[in-house]
């Protein structure tokens, strides 16, 4: 079967709701949200990247631990919660995510056929440490990135030319995955391959960029690759 990506030498992969589940920090709280869970954690994540965009027009950049928290306040305020160790909790749950089920062998696969394999995110090196130790996949990593280096957020350019940086590769030899239609676009039109996840069945964004591939889970990835 032909491989759909031919040269494609790395993999690079966004992490919140791409590698790890940011709706779980919230679930494991569902003793203290009750019906409040879904509002809350669909109003935390709009605010915490409405947040990155904002600063990122302002210059104004904040590390993400801070962005995080100041939108699960914003979140909580406006749900009338106002619990100081439900904050804590929460704040403390997010350093833990979990991963998508697929993640792991995935990763294996890629790395079993030679392509080298690592997160660009907006999170910041603690952030995403403590979630890849918690998800056991170190290992399957060449590398763990944060907008941190260059102080501004996606979809910047300078984010995605990091993981270009990084590898000393070409951008079209770098395949980008990511939940986010927004960043999958804006890694296209900065010249990555990209693939897609589109987990949550969102509508294709009218912004420049084309994704090669659109799949439902990364299960998926390793085929595209001739993994």
């Amino acid at each position: 079967m032909p491989v759909a990506l031919p040269g494609i030498k790395a993999c690079v992969f966004d992490a919140y709701g791409t590698l790890f589940d940011y709706a779980s920090a919230a679930a494991r709280c569902r003793d203290v949200l009750g019906d409040k869970l879904d509002s809350l954690n669909a109003l935390w994540r709009e605010k915490q990247l409405q947040y990155t965009w904002l600063r990122a027009l302002q210059d104004r950049h904040a590390d993400f631990w801070q962005v995080t928290g100041d939108a699960l306040d914003f979140a909580l305020e406006t749900s009338g919660l106002g619990d100081v160790r439900l904050r804590s909790r929460l704040m403390d749950l997010y350093l833990t995510l979990d991963a998508f089920p697929e993640v792991p062998e995935m990763l294996q696969r890629l790395k079993a056929a030679g392509i080298k394999t690592a997160i660009l995110s907006n999170g910041t090196s603690d952030m995403l440490e403590a979630a890849v130790r918690n998800a056991g996949i170190g290992d399957l990593l060449d590398a763990v990135l944060s907008v941190d280096a260059v102080g501004v957020y996606k979809p910047h350019a300078k984010v995605y030319h990091v993981a270009v940086d990084w590898f000393a590769l070409p951008a079209a030899a770098i395949s980008f995955q990511s939940s986010n239609a927004w960043d999958a676009y804006a890694a296209s039109a900065f010249g990555m391959r990209v693939v897609w996840c589109n987990r949550y069945g969102q509508r294709p964004e009218r912004l420049p960029g084309s994704p090669d591939y659109e799949v439902k889970s990364l299960a998926e990835l390793p085929a595209l690759m001739g993994a």
